[in-house]
């Protein structure tokens, strides 16, 4: 390994364009939030060092024995986050990067091409409204002052509708890369006379040396052509510190170590399959079900994930994507959102079941296995609600895993569970600080729960399983309208005004207590009705009494709201009494 003559960011960004710096496959994908990249390019700007990189050059025969990809050019969150595979064959000897490809790579989006991430509070869905395109530009009008992090120089990916107006602050970063000479940069800033402005001046001159002239890009070299030096030296370099987690090095060594498939293409097509039934999961996830299934050790651990571990891996793969692939069709069918499935870890005892009893083959809709998923989705709303797998997840996995088979080697589920252990997991964690029994302190905070509370769906949804859940058409609805907690409606009903603050309180009107579970059809019918017309023609329409009725709806009978007061401690005492029979 040896010291190279350092290069320019132009360069660099040439190389990147014609295959000559390519990213080989052990590397993790691109991770970097938009800001990291402003903050970047400020650096670049102030000659602050931004640290070496570490190449490798690829020649000869390696250059067909591993994967490599190109640089992502368009990142858009979730949706556009992968890298190309690139064809090696044919090509000429190329330089692979072992270290530096985060900062390396944002310096290729934000003079190449582009970042899109998610605007807050809109949905997650591939398209311009939601995740807009963004371009890096320069504010060439004024310096930063002040700024808490230091920053001197405004960069900032912006959409064409924030660029368009203000068109004469901003100046699109990657157009530098058009103005390599000096003449021509001048010819540049006269036209848009550029120069009448000192800070306009000097910024944009600033930004031609940083790209063209610096030699900023100091590099070592490994030359030597060996699959498992490279992939040591990685894993040397990367261990040690914070930016890269050990299950992206567990990646990298399934990656370099699978011989018949594509590991990185695989477990991202997975990725992407999960995430088209409504989930976001990351890589971190899969590898941990792995470890939980075949590893008497689970902790993301280099140790735990050796050669033989990795093949192993390999082929067991399509099982365990079908397996939780599957899992997810079966959570989807429980009417969970990404949102509202609070701990992805939840799934993994899940999948663990069904891929050593080999039964997740359509698990979630046939008919046979419909007494086993009425025990799961029990299950699962239990765990989510009493926050099991909240810090020190790989405890609680293990230990729950001891329930399915004393013995990890033998890698098969115990012959005297039938289905899926419940009961044996509940006595596994009693008298635990993961105990998933209900008590009164607990219940009382529970229904305190807001109807916007991600728990919200599955402390209503343990009260009413009766529901429908695959279609997702059910609706949380306050039993009083939520119309009705206004000033003026209280006066209106003649509730007296020194109850106002009672009644106008989130905690009584806008939790557990005065919330519900309806279909679609239910809620449009109920809309803003008063309850006692809504209970009468409901149980007329069902042929049952009113009591009847509120019996199944857990609704006391009162429907007078001046006593909601009375109503809600009335509901209270009901709960808790369900709540604390569920586990």
């Amino acid at each position: 390994m040896s010291f190279q003559t350092p290069i320019t960011i132009a360069s660099a960004i040439e190389d990147i364009d014609n295959n000559r710096l390519l990213l080989p496959a052990i590397q993790r994908e691109f991770v970097w939030i938009n800001t990291q990249i402003e903050w970047l390019f400020d650096s670049i700007m102030r000659h602050y060092p931004i640290s070496s990189f570490l190449f490798w050059q690829v020649e000869g025969n390696t250059k067909h024995q591993y994967k490599f990809y190109s640089f992502l050019k368009n990142f858009r969150e979730w949706y556009q986050t992968h890298n190309d595979e690139f064809d090696t064959s044919g090509a000429n000897d190329f330089k692979a990067v072992l270290d530096g490809q985060q900062r390396l790579a944002s310096i290729y989006i934000g003079l190449k091409g582009s970042y899109a991430y998610k605007l807050p509070r809109r949905w997650w869905e591939n398209t311009e409204h939601s995740i807009p395109t963004r371009h890096l530009y320069l504010n060439i009008a004024n310096r930063l002052e002040d700024e808490e992090d230091g920053r001197m120089y405004d960069f900032r990916f912006l959409t064409k509708g924030e660029y368009s107006s203000e068109k004469e602050k901003w100046f699109k970063v990657g157009d530098i890369l058009n103005l390599k000479s000096v003449f021509e940069f001048n010819k540049f800033l006269d036209k848009h006379n550029y120069k009448a402005n000192q800070f306009t001046y000097e910024s944009l001159s600033r930004l031609q040396e940083a790209i063209h002239t610096d030699r900023i890009i100091n590099y070592f070299l490994e030359k030597e052509q060996n699959l498992d030096k490279a992939l040591n030296i990685f894993i040397r370099i990367n261990s040690g510190g914070e930016p890269l987690n050990f299950s992206d090095l567990l990646m990298s060594i399934a990656i370099a170590n699978w011989t018949k498939l594509d590991a990185r293409k695989e477990i991202n097509q997975l990725i992407d399959e999960i995430r088209d039934k409504g989930f976001f999961i990351s890589k971190d996830l899969i590898l941990k079900t792995f470890l939980v299934l075949y590893s008497s050790d689970i902790k993301f651990k280099v140790t735990n994930f050796s050669k033989d571990n990795a093949r192993h891996f390999e082929n067991k793969w399509n099982d365990i994507k079908s397996a939780l692939s599957s899992t997810f069709d079966l959570i989807r069918s429980y009417g969970f959102t990404d949102k509202t499935l609070t701990s992805k870890n939840a799934v993994i005892p899940i999948a663990y079941y069904l891929y050593h009893k080999d039964i997740y083959t359509d698990f979630y809709k046939k008919k046979n296995y419909e007494k086993d998923r009425e025990i799961i989705k029990r299950w699962l709303h239990i765990v989510l609600i009493k926050r099991i797998f909240g810090g020190q997840a790989d405890a609680i996995l293990s230990k729950i895993r001891t329930v399915f088979t004393d013995d990890i080697a033998k890698k098969k589920i115990k012959s005297s569970i039938t289905e899926f252990p419940h009961s044996l997991i509940v006595k596994e964690l009693k008298g635990t600080t993961k105990d998933m029994t209900f008590d009164d302190d607990y219940i009382e905070n529970l229904l305190l729960t807001q109807k916007d509370d991600p728990l919200c769906f599955s402390i209503l949804a343990i009260l009413y399983p009766q529901l429908d859940y695959r279609n997702g058409d059910f609706h949380k609805d306050h039993i009083f309208a939520e119309s009705f907690f206004t000033k003026k409606q209280l006066k209106s009903f003649g509730v007296r005004e020194d109850q106002f603050d009672f009644y106008l309180n989130p905690e009584n009107y806008n939790s557990i207590l005065n919330l519900q579970l309806l279909d679609g059809n239910e809620n449009k019918s109920k809309q803003d009705a008063e309850l006692w017309e809504w209970v009468k023609r409901e149980s007329k329409s069902k042929g049952i009494t009113q009591k009847e009725f509120c019996e199944r709806r857990f609704i006391p009978e009162i429907f007078d709201f001046t006593k909601f007061q009375t109503f809600l401690v009335a509901r209270k005492k009901i709960l808790k009494d369900i709540l604390k029979k569920l586990a």
